[in-house]
C-alpha cells in the first residue's frame, strides 16, 4: 500500500476546503432542496460549516488527535444544521472520529475504513436503503467500491474511483419517487429532481478526494 499519510492539518485542511465549497454551492444546493424539501439545505449546511470553520484553529491548537478533531466538528454540524442533514452529516464526522481515537496520523486503509464506517452511521441515523433517494444512493455504491480494494491499488485511483461510484449514485437520485424524508410526500411528482442530500456527499467527498492530490 502506498506511503500516505494523513495527520490533522491534512483534515482541517479538508474541513476548511468543505466550508468553502459549500458557500459556493449554497444556492445550488439549496435551489435542489426547493424543488422537492424545505429548501434550506444549502443553508444549513453554509451555517454548519461556518461554525466549523470558525472554532477550527482552536480545535486544531487544542488537540493533534484527528479524533477529536472530527468528533467535534461532528457535534457542531449536529448542533447548527438544521433538517435531516445536521444528524446525519454530524453522526458521519463523528464516527469517523470515534475509529481513529487517539491517533495523529492514519493511512489510506484507515481513511477507507473511517469513511466506510462513517457511512454505515448515516445510514443507521436515516434508515434509508440504495433507491430510496437519499444520500445514500451516493453512498452506497462509494462505499461498495472502498470495500473491494486491492491490497495494493493506487489510493488516488481508488478514491477517485470512489468519488465517481457516488457521483453516479447521485445522479440515479433523478428518476426515483423518495422514501424517505420530505420528498416522500411528493409521490411521482420527485420524479426528475436530483436529490440534495446525494449532491452534497458525494461533493464533500470529492474534497477529499483533492486534498489527497495535493499530499501525493
Amino acid at each position: 500500500m502506498s506511503e500516505l499519510v494523513m495527520d490533522s492539518a491534512f483534515f482541517g485542511h479538508v474541513l476548511q476546503d468543505m466550508g468553502a465549497l459549500i458557500e459556493k454551492e449554497r444556492d445550488y444546493l439549496t435551489g435542489l432542496d426547493s424543488d422537492i424539501g424545505d429548501g434550506d439545505h444549502g443553508i444549513n449546511l453554509s451555517i454548519g460549516f461556518r461554525e466549523v470553520n470558525k472554532q477550527l484553529d482552536e480545535l486544531l491548537t487544542a488537540s493533534p488527535d484527528i479524533a477529536t478533531l472530527l468528533k467535534k466538528s461532528g457535534m457542531i454540524l449536529l448542533g447548527k444544521v438544521g433538517g435531516a442533514s445536521g444528524p446525519l452529516y454530524g453522526s458521519f464526522f463523528m464516527k469517523c472520529g470515534a475509529d481513529v481515537s487517539g491517533k495523529t496520523e492514519v493511512n489510506f486503509d484507515e481513511l477507507c475504513g473511517m469513511i466506510i464506517n462513517g457511512a454505515a452511521a448515516v445510514q443507521h441515523r436515516g434508515k434509508a436503503e440504495l433507491g430510496d433517494k437519499t444520500m445514500m444512493d451516493a453512498f452506497l455504491p462509494g462505499v461498495e467500491v472502498l470495500q473491494n480494494r486491492e491490497a495494493n491499488a493506487d489510493p488516488i485511483e481508488t478514491f477517485s474511483a470512489f468519488v465517481d461510484a457516488m457521483h453516479a449514485g447521485a445522479q440515479s437520485t433523478i428518476p426515483l419517487i423518495a422514501k424517505k424524508g420530505r420528498a416522500l410526500r411528493l409521490g411521482e411528482r420527485a420524479i426528475g429532481h436530483l436529490d440534495p442530500g446525494s449532491e452534497s456527499s458525494w461533493m464533500l467527498m470529492n474534497v477529499i478526494l483533492e486534498n489527497l492530490k495535493k499530499a501525493v
